[in-house]
Order: structure tokens, then sequence, then C-alpha cells
């Protein structure tokens, strides 16, 4: 079990989603961010869809009743392990008793911890995700909650990923043309990219809301409901774009002038109000290869190590942020501590 000290700004408990009940009018939901929920949950030898905690702009901080293994990736966090900065993107061993405080998430949006065994939750059609939309599946977390954890898989080795992802407050997200460009004037299209827009401050898991240049329709009114795919750049009448997220709705009516590619999804799940953002067409061709590669790498960089390196490993990740640890990698001018694999 962990208990809940401070739960952050929205702190939720998040899988892979409720995939296949868009007929019935329930939202697929899930993790905004789902290349980093995954990578989370391989960290710990967890399956990758195994339920996490996703913690939007602030963590949660967490007392754990039991020894457990952890890991946190996504936006960087201000994170201590018992009062001792830790570091992200590596499995981490917390000993009963000890607390995890996650503070402000300093680039990026949302950041995921995983446990060894996942996070138990009463299932929702087929689901722990919480829908922030639909209202199903777990209540947010609160302070003083109790989350029960699952049984933890017979112990391995840990790991680390080698090249972590880096989110910047300005992105150029690619996209490919979407089901209704005749809906719009050749100014809009041109503008969609070619422009830079603004997060809103309005934006959420349903969305992410768009300000800039209006998006000029020639045609008036909506559609007939259809249905709707995470990515979907959708222009209500203000002109101003809305780029579904995770939570979106399972329909909807406003014409959809583009698609933003499934390898950058994570890129739009992490963009924090006040961040600029831009487009960038692609062919479908481009878009299955940025998948491609980006599966590639994941599977590249995920390195196994054993306790010793992790330590060490997260020694010099931490020295670049910390006057002590840098003072006890590099002494008189001279590197004391050297990482060979």
């Amino acid at each position: 079990m962990m208990e809940v000290l401070a739960p952050g700004r929205l702190t939720t408990i998040q899988d892979m989603g409720r995939d296949g009940y868009g007929y019935l009018g329930v939202p697929c939901a899930g993790a905004a961010d789902r290349l980093n929920l995954r990578i989370a949950n391989r960290l710990v030898g967890n399956p990758e869809g195994a339920a996490a905690l996703e913690m939007t702009a602030e963590g949660a901080s967490l007392r754990f009743d039991a020894d457990a293994r952890v890991a946190l990736t996504g936006g960087a966090l201000e994170l201590q392990l018992d009062g001792a900065p830790a570091p992200m993107y590596q499995t981490l061993s917390v000993k009963a008793g000890m607390e995890l405080r996650c503070g402000r998430i300093t680039q990026g949006w949302r950041s995921y911890l995983a446990v060894a065994g996942g996070i138990q939750a009463d299932p929702v059609l087929g689901s722990r995700s919480t829908d922030t939309l639909a209202k199903l599946g777990p209540a947010p977390l609160e302070a003083g909650m109790r989350v029960e954890l699952g049984a933890v898989p017979v112990p391995g080795a840990g790991a680390y990923l080698r090249s972590a992802p880096q989110y910047a407050t300005r992105v150029r997200l690619r996209i490919l043309a979407g089901l209704h460009q005749e809906w719009f004037a050749p100014e809009a299209l041109l503008a969609l990219r070619n422009s830079v827009f603004r997060v809103s401050s309005q934006s959420d898991r349903i969305g992410l809301r768009l300000e800039g240049s209006a998006l000029q329709r020639i045609k008036q009114g909506e559609l007939p409901s259809m249905g709707m795919v995470e990515g979907a750049v959708q222009v209500p009448g203000s002109g101003q774009p809305i780029v579904l997220m995770a939570n979106h709705g399972a329909t909807g009516g406003y014409p959809v002038i583009g698609k933003v590619i499934a390898a950058d999804l994570h890129l739009a799940a992490q963009l924090p109000p006040g961040a600029e953002v831009g487009f960038m067409d692609v062919s479908r061709a481009e878009a299955m290869e940025a998948l491609r590669r980006q599966e590639l790498r994941l599977s590249q960089d995920l390195i196994s190590a054993d306790a010793s390196l992790l330590a060490a490993r997260a020694l010099m990740q931490l020295a670049g942020n910390h006057a002590s640890l840098q003072q006890a990698a590099v002494s008189d001018g001279k590197r004391r501590i050297r990482i060979r694999k």
C-alpha cells in the first residue's frame, strides 16, 4: 500500500484506456502520454499497460508501507526519496516507511510513477483509468487515501533509459492532412502550417486548446457527429484549433483540419499552458517511419543494470543540478567517479 500525503494538482490512476467502447459513447481515456507510461512500467518489470499514477503540473507525495521498486518518467520533477534527490528514468528501490516526494514539474507537464506490481483499483469496462470526462474509474487522489499495489513480480535486474526524452516549451508537431480540407479557405491551410499557436490555460486531458491565427472556414455550421480519434485537430466556429487528447469524447462535429501523428502525441501531452506550437505536414509513410524509429529507440535505449551501476548512474545524473554531488564527482579539478560499460 501507499499512503497519499499530498496529491499534487491532479494525480490520477491511468493505464492504456478503454479501447473498443466508442460505439457506446465511452471515451478511451487512459494515459495522456502513453509513451512515458510504457517506459515507466518497463523500468519496474510490469506489463506496459499496467496502471500507474499520472501527475499533472506537480507531483504527489507518498509514503510506502512495504519495500517497492518504482520508476518515474515524463516531465522533469523535483524528486526526493526520503529527503535525498533521486533520478528519473531508472529503477529506484524504496524501503518500507520511506517517503517519495514529487515536487513541481519543471520541464514538460505530466509525469508518471509506476510501481512493480502495478496500481490496483476496481476495473471499469476492462480499465483502471480515471476518465475525467465521463467520470468513470477511480477518483483522483486526495490526501489521506491509501492506494493498493499489486503483487510484486519476481525481482530482477533494474533498468534505466539511456536517452530520456526532452520536453521544450516550443515544438513543431507533425500532422497528416485532415478529413475536411474542403471546409477551409486556402489561407487557413497555409496559416495552420506557418503560424505559431499558444497553449491555452483552458487545456486539459480532453483537448489542447490553442490560441493564435483564426483558421477561416468556408462552410458554416457543423458536421453530423462522427467518431473522433486522439490527435485530431478540430476547428470550431471561433477558428481556434483544438488538438484532441486521450480523454476526448468518442464523437465530435467540428471539422478536422489535420491529425497529429502517433509518434508525436507524447510531445503534445507534455505541453504546459503558454507553450508554443507549430505544425508540419508529413506523409503517411513518414508517419509510420517515425513510429517505427521511436519503437526502435525505445528497445535499444532501455538498459538492464545491477544496483551498483544504477547507484553510480543516479549520482552522475544528479551531479549537474546539485553542488554537493558535483563536489563528490569532481575534486581538485579531477573527476573522481567514472562509469564504464
